[in-house]
C-alpha cells in the first residue's frame, strides 16, 4: 500500500537544472506552474513547481534549448538513415514510418523501490498502469506487458531520488535488466518536485536506460491531477524518442513532428481553445506530450506515431 500524502506532495518545489547529454539523452515530466519555460531533454525529468489548489503541477527541470534539440535530432536522423529509414518517413509526418516496423509488445520490468511500508505498490496497481498504457498507445503499434517485478527496500533510493545523481546510478546499475527494447520502470518517492524522467533512445545497451516515476502518479495515487497513469504515458513517449509539443515555442523545428501545432509554452489544467501561436492552429492540449492534467490527455498524432516507429526500428527493435 502507498502511504505518501498530498500534504507531502504539496511541499515539493521545482528544480530546474541539467544539460543535453547526447550520448544518453533523457527527458522528464514535472508537476509545475504556468510560468514554466520550454522543454528540455538531456535526461528528461518532469518536475513539480507551482501547485494546483488540490496538489502539485507539472514542469520540466530539464528544459532543452533549440540548439540542444537540433543536436540530438541530428543524431537521430543520421542513425535512421544508416538503418535505411526513408527521408519521407524520417520527416515524422507520414504513416507507416517504416516498412521494417512491425507491431511490438514491449516487455516491462518493474523495479518498485520502497522504504519499509512506503512505496509498496501492489500487483493490481502495477497492472492498472499497464492497462492505462495499453489504452493510451492503442493504434500506435506499441503495447506493453509486464515480464518481471522486483521490490527493493532502500531508503536512499526511495526518499527524494533525482535524476543524474549517484543514487540513481547505483539503483539502475544494480537493477536494470534486458536490452534496448526492454522497458525498465522504476517507482519511488522522487525529490526535486519531479513526476518522472526518461532516457531517449541510443544505439548501445545502457544500464541507465529507462523511466523513473513518482509512485503516487500511478492510477489511484495521491498526486492529483497527475494520478491517472499518464506520467508513464508521457515519459515513455520520451523513451520512444518524442519531444514535448511545446519544444521550440512558436518558431523553428519545434518537436520535429509536422502535425502537432506549434505551442509557445506548456499548457496546464485543460485550457480548451488555448492558442499561443496564432498561425499554427490551436494548441495540442490533449496531446500526451504536453503538460496538461491526466484527465485532459488522450492522443498522440499520426506524426508522433511515425516518429516513434522510425526510432524504434532504428534503436530498440
Amino acid at each position: 500500500m502507498r502511504t505518501r500524502s498530498l500534504t507531502a506532495l504539496a511541499a515539493l518545489t521545482l528544480g530546474v537544472a541539467g544539460a543535453l547529454l547526447p550520448a544518453s539523452a533523457s527527458q522528464a515530466r514535472p508537476m509545475s506552474a504556468d510560468t514554466a519555460a520550454t522543454a528540455q531533454c538531456g535526461t528528461h525529468s518532469d518536475a513539480v513547481g507551482g501547485r494546483h489548489a488540490s496538489g502539485p503541477n507539472r514542469l520540466d527541470p530539464h528544459e532543452m534549448s533549440a540548439a540542444e534539440a537540433a543536436t540530438l535530432n541530428a543524431r537521430f536522423e543520421k542513425d535512421m538513415a544508416a538503418k535505411g529509414v526513408s527521408a519521407a518517413n524520417r520527416s515524422a509526418a507520414k504513416k507507416p514510418a517504416s516498412a521494417a516496423f512491425a507491431s511490438t509488445v514491449i516487455p516491462v520490468h518493474w523495479h518498485v523501490i520502497t522504504d519499509g511500508s512506503a512505496g509498496n505498490l501492489t500487483a493490481s496497481e502495477l497492472a492498472g498502469q499497464i492497462s492505462v498504457l495499453n489504452s493510451a498507445y492503442a493504434g500506435t503499434g506499441f503495447s506493453f506487458q509486464t515480464v518481471s517485478t522486483d521490490y527493493t527496500n532502500n531508503a536512499s533510493w526511495y526518499n527524494g531520488i533525482t535524476d543524474g545523481t549517484t543514487a540513481e546510478r547505483n539503483m539502475k546499475n544494480a537493477l536494470h535488466v534486458g536490452g534496448k527494447g526492454d522497458l525498465n520502470l522504476y517507482t519511488a518517492s522522487l525529490g526535486g518536485g519531479l513526476l518522472g524522467w526518461a532516457t531517449f533512445p541510443k544505439s548501445t545497451v545502457d544500464p541507465m536506460d529507462g523511466v523513473v516515476m513518482l509512485d503516487e502518479s500511478l492510477p489511484g495515487g495521491s498526486a492529483a491531477p497527475y494520478n491517472q497513469g499518464d506520467t508513464a504515458t508521457h515519459e515513455i513517449g520520451h523513451w520512444l524518442g518524442l519531444y514535448h509539443t511545446f519544444q521550440g515555442g512558436c518558431s523553428g523545428q519545434g518537436d520535429y513532428v509536422d502535425d502537432t501545432p506549434a505551442e509557445a509554452s506548456p499548457a496546464y489544467g485543460c485550457p480548451t481553445g488555448r492558442d499561443t501561436c496564432t498561425a499554427a492552429g490551436t494548441d495540442p492540449i490533449k496531446n500526451f506530450m504536453d503538460y496538461t492534467d491526466d484527465s485532459c490527455m488522450n492522443t498522440f498524432s499520426a506524426g508522433q506515431v511515425a516518429r516513434a516507429q522510425s526510432l524504434w526500428t532504428t534503436y530498440r527493435a
